[in-house]
């Protein structure tokens, strides 16, 4: 029976494997992005910033899964994603603060970006990695206007410092996106069809893993 392990804290990763018949195993990475992305230094390609910390953060909940007692290792799939809005060139993680996400948005407003998505899936069987593979996956968002109180408004509930580029599609930050060009789910933090991709390629059926991870 193979298990699905989420290796991120994200509410909307976990809400889309839900939705789409998965309770995964959420174990957390832990890592420090920012040390992550500071090795790869400035001048790193933003589609593989999003490949790299996707990839750190599944061999991380990997090394944390492997043991002489651990039955998730036994038979199990560790997904690590990574999400960041590409914007006039540059790449934008999380808000650090109101401020921060106050500019982001007026910049992006009646504009667009693309939202990069870095897939990781590690296959494991009896303790040890048989399958390693990543994908990432480019979406653009089209931004709304949103009137300066409403701006204000959505900025006091918290979301946008929790979220990738300050928004999100599948909450209250879902009324300034205007449309998307591409894979909705990607946007929400995992795609389905990059995924599903994924696990093709690491011989693991979906129905096996509804099967085994009943949502």
């Amino acid at each position: 029976m193979t298990r699905l392990v989420l290796g991120s804290a994200s509410s909307g990763r976990l809400k889309v494997l839900r939705q789409a018949g998965i309770d995964p195993l959420v174990v957390v990475s832990g890592i420090d992005e920012d040390a992550v992305m500071a090795a790869l230094g400035p001048h790193s390609a933003p589609a593989d910033v999003v490949a790299a910390l996707a990839r750190v953060k599944a061999e991380q909940v990997t090394t944390m899964l492997v043991g002489p007692q651990s039955i998730v290792a036994a038979d199990c799939v560790v997904i690590g994603c990574d999400s960041m809005l590409l914007f006039n060139g540059r790449l934008c993680g999380k808000p650090r603060t109101v401020d921060e996400a106050r500019h982001l948005w007026l910049s992006m407003a009646g504009g667009a970006g693309q939202l990069l998505t870095g897939h990781c899936l590690i296959r494991m069987t009896d303790n040890r990695v048989v399958y390693q593979g990543g994908e990432t996956s480019v979406t653009t968002v089209y931004f709304g206007t949103p009137s300066a109180a409403d701006l204000e408004a959505y900025l006091g509930t918290g979301e946008s410092l929790r979220v990738a580029g300050g928004f999100t599609l599948d909450g209250l930050g879902g009324w300034f996106i205007d449309r998307v060009d591409g894979d909705p789910s990607a946007v929400v933090g995992i795609g389905l069809p990059v995924t599903r991709s994924l696990l093709h390629r690491a011989g693991v059926s979906l129905a096996a893993l509804w099967a085994a991870n009943p949502a």
